[in-house]
């Protein structure tokens, strides 16, 4: 008989497995028309509130070619202020402005090629326009550059370049280049891996309250990289993200509460914070929400609660979700009971190298539960799990060649995966392969070995392996039974690897 019990995963992200770095985004920023922006007679018109006449005179001042008139007649009609919002009549204006130099101008024509307003979308003439303003300094335009180059649009991918330009840009102060940098500091990607120059840019851009550095920089601050460990300025780095509705900050501080970090355990308030996380979509929050309520660990047992936080986390690829949903509509535990619906999100989750996933999957092929019984199917995904060390998958795969169950009879391969389930512990599987050396099945008989395994598996409330461990003894030397309780005593099991 192959393992039959549906697993699920108990395991809750923690700090250890749970960092999210926010990649750089496009700075979207378009220069404004403003009453200070304004030159020549028509500034004072303008503040006067006489935008008709203001633009009149723009308009004058732009068709005489000039460059800082042509610039801010691109804004007004990418504005919509005093006429109608025309994005091809902007681009026309600010391409004049941009000619003659202006960079303001060449910045944001470049934001209409990227974006593909009024023009057509272009990366590359995107990216010419923006180092024509980066050469000249322009902030903006430089971090825009470098993230061009960071993505590979219109421009050759270089994490190198990306971080040239991010260095100009955040040195001139811009908060957002700064976090970009911190991230390439603290990834080593384009530039030497350096906690210590990552803390450095996350504070330059937490200090003017870029929320993603507050956040990345707490995370430093929790795990000790770059600065000193210290769980109180995680937290107060941590707030100050989750107060501007960062959930992966929210999602961390239920972290630091449930795990008592530099505090004490406090699970009402991990929830609290959990909860917070997972109603703004963060999967990894709306999953471990869903664990507290399947197991009523700080909150009473409700299984339709947790069954509605594992599907929303499942519905975004959530794999210990899925596996976790599936298991509930397995057992009709908070949902109705629902092999096919099982098999369903068993299957998402294995298909993504799920090992628990791909056992599950094995186990309803086997069975037939929710689809027809499918022994070839049952190994293949038993398989899979195997090759990945999950013990019930390599004892389940070992029964299969046992028996000859989807795959070739094969005593020797029976063995073989016998062997690496009894090596992490597996009761079940440390007595099949003491019945193997015992009956010289796929291995060389040694009576040894075999009491050594039954003895194990005896430890363990295996109700056959006492009997047949006692029974064998009556044909072992006593040298033989003293030598196999040696191992079984210095016996250690082992890890499974991936």
């Amino acid at each position: 008989m192959t393992a039959m019990k549906i697993m699920r995963i108990e395991l809750k992200y923690k700090f250890s497995v749970f960092f999210i770095f926010y990649t750089s985004t496009l700075f979207g920023l378009i220069f404004f028309l403003t009453p200070h922006q304004l030159m020549g007679s028509y500034r004072d018109v303008y503040e006067s509130g006489d935008t008709g006449t203001a633009l009149k005179e723009l308009l004058h001042d732009a068709q005489k070619g000039d460059a800082g008139a042509e610039f801010q007649l691109g804004v007004v009609y990418e504005q919509g202020r005093g006429v109608l919002q025309d994005f091809s009549e902007a681009a026309k204006w600010y391409k004049r402005a941009a000619d003659g130099g202006h960079l303001e101008a060449q910045y944001n024509l470049g934001l209409l090629y990227e974006e593909g307003r009024g023009v057509d979308k272009d990366y590359k003439e995107a990216a010419i326009w923006y180092k024509k303003a980066a050469e000249k300094g322009l902030a903006e335009a430089q971090y825009n550059l470098g993230l061009m180059y960071e993505e590979g649009r219109g421009l050759q991918k270089s994490n190198h370049e990306a971080v040239k330009w991010y260095r100009k840009a955040a040195e001139q102060g811009m908060a957002e280049a700064q976090y970009s940098l911190g991230i390439k500091y603290e990834t080593g990607e384009g530039i030497g891996r350096n906690y210590n120059e990552a803390a450095k840019w996350y504070k330059k851009a937490s200090d003017q309250g870029n929320v993603y550095a507050q956040y990345c920089l707490g995370s430093l601050y929790c795990n000790g990289r770059g600065v000193q460990k210290d769980y109180k300025e995680a937290v107060r780095l941590y707030l100050k993200a989750a107060d501007q509705e960062l959930p992966e900050a929210q999602f961390a501080l239920g972290l630091i509460c449930e795990e008592g970090l530099g505090r004490s355990v406090n699970l009402s308030e991990a929830l609290k914070w959990y909860k917070k996380a997972a109603e703004q979509g963060l999967s990894e929050a709306q999953y471990n929400l869903a664990v507290k309520y399947e197991n009523g660990d700080g909150v009473p047992q409700n299984y339709f609660e947790a069954a509605k936080w594992y599907r929303k986390a499942a519905e975004q690829g959530d794999l210990y979700a899925q596996i976790n949903l599936g298991s509930m509509y397995s057992s009709g535990r908070g949902v109705q009971q629902d092999y096919k619906e099982a098999v369903k999100w068993f299957k998402a989750a294995a298909e993504n190298g799920l090992a628990e996933a791909q056992f599950n999957l094995g186990l309803t092929y086997e069975e037939g539960m929710g689809v027809q019984n499918n022994y070839l199917e049952a190994a293949k995904w038993y398989r899979k799990a195997a090759e990945q060390g999950l013990g019930e998958a390599q004892y389940n795969l070992g029964v299969m060649y046992e028996d000859g169950l989807g795959v070739e009879q094969d005593y020797f391969e029976a063995a073989k995966w016998y062997k690496k389930a009894a090596d992490q512990g597996l009761a079940d599987a440390q007595y099949n392969l003491a019945s193997f050396y015992h009956d010289g099945k796929g291995v060389a008989q040694d009576f040894i070995l075999a009491h050594m395994w039954y003895n194990l598996a005896a430890a363990q409330g295996n109700p056959n392996a006492s009997q047949n461990r006692n029974d064998l003894a009556t044909i072992m030397t006593p040298a033989q039974v003293a030598e196999a309780q040696r191992l079984a005593r210095e016996w250690k099991p082992k890890r499974k690897k991936k």
